[in-house]
């Protein structure tokens, strides 16, 4: 219960909706790595790649992705159907509605005082002390989450159907360090500890990652180290979404391939 109820005020106040995210994010957990199931930041099929329009490739495959969060929020990615509001949604159990609904009348109220507090104080206000910050926020999200999934130099593979467990869906997560920013949000930049463990807290992470090293051997992939600020990850983020636009749609062990045509240009 204390958990729900830090859960729904610290979401709601970055708009977030606490379970429906909580539930996908879980799903996420369980499934990370398959083509198909994963929920954050998984492939696209050829075929359905072929299939977008050009404005929602562009968008996708530039850095305005970077601001996707809270459209995903509302209607997933590309291939999928659902929203993180909707109880009725297949992302949700029917025994799950009621937490959903929950947490989406936490939404609408934090909306409405967003709301409210514009009408008082005014909008300039409003963009300076809210809309500014959050987008920040969403901006660094997807960042964050983007390049623990992408962006590394040797492909990493994507699973489908029998290939695809637990364990290659964790080590197919990417370690990243975020320099004076690894603190800020509790060195998440080791992923794959996280992904392969997830209930070892944040203040374990590092010394957790130490220890499977030498276990995982070849497995690891060790991060880039990271100045200060962590500009090389820049870099990193412009080549992926130049060349990992799409997977086979055939295959049980696929990596990203490039429009060689040119068509996300």
């Amino acid at each position: 219960m204390l958990n729900d109820v830090v859960g729904h005020l610290t979401h709601s106040s970055i708009l977030v909706p606490y379970h429906g995210w909580r539930i996908s994010h879980r799903t996420h957990h369980q499934n990370h790595g398959h083509v198909e199931n994963d929920e954050s930041w998984h492939p696209i099929a050829e075929k359905l790649y072929r299939s977008l329009d050009t404005v929602t490739r562009m968008a996708r495959f530039s850095p305005v992705s970077m601001l996707a969060y809270p459209f995903y929020l509302w209607g997933r990615s590309p291939g999928k159907t659902g929203s993180h509001y909707d109880p009725n949604s297949p992302l949700f159990l029917p025994s799950e509605r009621k937490d959903v609904l929950t947490s989406t009348a936490c939404w609408s109220a934090m909306a409405a005082l967003l709301l409210g507090l514009t009408i008082a104080m005014g909008p300039i206000w409003m963009l300076k002390l809210y809309v500014v910050p959050y987008w920040a926020f969403v901006v660094w999200l997807d960042v964050v989450t983007y390049l623990h999934h992408h962006g590394h130099d040797e492909k990493v593979p994507w699973y489908r159907g029998q290939e695809w467990n637990y364990m290659r869906g964790g080590l197919s997560t990417i370690d990243r360090d975020y320099g004076l920013f690894n603190n800020i949000h509790h060195d998440i930049g080791t992923h794959v500890v996280h992904h392969l463990f997830p209930q070892i807290p944040h203040y374990n992470l590092i010394e957790a990652t130490e220890a499977v090293k030498p276990v995982l051997g070849k497995y690891y992939r060790e991060p880039e180290k990271s100045l200060p600020f962590p500009v090389h990850l820049w870099k990193i983020l412009i080549k992926s979404l130049r060349e990992d636009h799409y997977v086979s749609d055939k295959g049980d062990v696929v990596f990203y391939q490039t429009d060689v045509k040119g068509e996300t240009a």
